[in-house]
């Protein structure tokens, strides 16, 4: 497992606790203090030593592909604490280069792989196939369980209208989450968790509080449907409710232009999620490569803003093919010559069309925009195409600052500028922006 390898997100690791008191055990452990002798193959199997009460560590081994979990400690609970802490500390920091397991690891892989060989008898099934099936299942009922109970949430809500969730706070949207987590769909419960933070974001969260509930309806209804769904938009339905990504994706090889990167922490303060938009310089791709980082410690990929690197990207499935993972590097990184190319206000709303058709719940698409001039004004700031008559007003996600924008106006001058930034419903977020003729990139984050 290389640190641009595919990992886990600790969500997706909290979502496999057995119950609340093993998600708090897991994360005290999910830092690398405890633990020692620790690595992952190629092959999806992780392995580490972590100091107990007593004189000798407890042997912890994961394989990723099931998932299973193996622990010397005398814990009843599957997976224990001390599985969901390596797990943690993996999804964290990533374990260098793949390794070579110890012994104590590799006897277990290997009775594992064996079992796996021989078919279940009468059936010519292997016996993990079966047993993965049966898990999958049962995961699923517990996500459709937990979906019905969202939709009666929502219902509620609707019902009893929103004029009163000012009053109301936080903590019944956050015990809501924590039942999706139960219910192992972390991508819902974060869904949750933003829906209760809207009361409190300003003028206007009423619309935006209903725009939110149904586009969470929406995802419930699409999860209670998905065998019928096309594949594309059921690998994205599955992503969005938050199971681990299945099938290999395309692996394109191209020059990455790092065209942004910048940090969110999620409502929970708990993790730290780092974006960075890339863009293939010779096939014109997008693709977003996310890192995340445990309270206290920032995400461990960082690639410079304007920064060019000859790389294999590895798309996952769903997420309207914007979601990458950064696979092997070919050459040194360098700086980019030119301002990559751009397209009008109008291009950038089509393109943006043209995603939701495949991710209804995607926020926004990376567009760059030019030229176009940024027009302050006392509704809010536009972009304007320097040529014609379109504008995209501006949208300043993430409880971002108002300071970008005097500096982007500031690289203007009240000229044309390049600008590459997320285009959605609420308008158009810069993040970077380039001067006519220059290729030195300014972040605006």
């Amino acid at each position: 497992m290389t640190e641009q390898g595919v990992r886990w997100t600790a969500e997706q690791v909290l979502a496999l606790a057995p119950d609340d008191a093993s998600r708090k055990a897991g994360g005290r452990l999910g830092g690398p203090g405890p633990w020692s002798q620790i690595g992952g193959s190629a092959s999806g199997s992780l392995w580490g030593l972590c100091k107990g009460s007593g004189s000798t560590p407890y042997r912890t081994v994961v394989d990723l592909a099931g998932p299973a979990y193996k622990c010397s400690c005398p814990s009843r609970k599957f997976p224990c604490k001390h599985a969901l802490g390596l797990l943690l500390l993996w999804s964290a920091e990533g374990f260098g280069e793949p390794a070579q397991a110890p012994e104590w690891a590799a006897q277990w892989l290997a009775e594992r792989a064996a079992k796996a060989a021989r078919p279940a008898a009468g059936t010519g099934r292997p016996v993990d196939e079966e047993a993965a099936r049966r898990r999958a299942e049962q995961r699923a009922a517990r996500i459709g369980a937990g979906v019905t109970e969202l939709e009666q949430r929502l219902a509620d809500l609707v019902r009893g209208g929103l004029a009163g969730q000012e009053q109301a706070g936080y903590a019944a949207w956050e015990e809501t989450a924590a039942r999706m987590v139960d219910a192992q769909a972390p991508g819902l419960a974060g869904r949750v968790r933003e829906l209760g933070t809207i009361p409190s974001c300003g003028a206007g969260w009423p619309a935006r509080m209903l725009e939110e509930a149904a586009l969470l309806h929406l995802l419930d209804r699409a999860w209670l449907g998905v065998a019928g769904l096309p594949g594309p938009l059921a690998a994205t339905v599955r992503s969005r409710v938050g199971l681990p990504a299945s099938g290999e994706g395309e692996a394109v090889r191209d020059r990455w232009l790092v065209l942004a990167q910048y940090d969110s922490v999620s409502p929970d303060g708990r993790l730290t999620t780092r974006r960075i938009w890339l863009r293939g310089l010779a096939g014109g791709r997008p693709a977003l490569v996310l890192d995340f980082g445990p309270p206290g410690r920032p995400p461990g990929l960082a690639l410079p803003v304007g920064l060019v690197l000859e790389a294999e990207a590895r798309f996952r499935p769903g997420s309207a093919g914007l979601r990458a993972d950064l696979g092997e590097r070919f050459s040194a990184a360098g700086p980019c010559l030119e301002v990559p190319a751009a397209v009008s206000t109008g291009a950038a709303l089509e393109a943006y069309g043209a995603a939701l058709r495949e991710d209804p719940w995607l926020e926004s698409w990376p567009v760059v925009l030019g030229p176009v001039i940024p027009v302050p004004g006392e509704p809010g700031w536009q972009l304007a195409d320097a040529e014609g008559g379109c504008a995209l007003p501006v949208a300043l996600a993430g409880g971002r600052s108002r300071s970008g924008l005097w500096q982007l106006a500031a690289l203007s001058g009240g000229g044309p500028v390049t600008v590459f930034g997320e285009c959605g419903h609420r308008g158009f977020t810069p993040l970077t922006a380039w001067q006519p003729d220059s290729p030195e990139p300014v972040a605006l984050v």
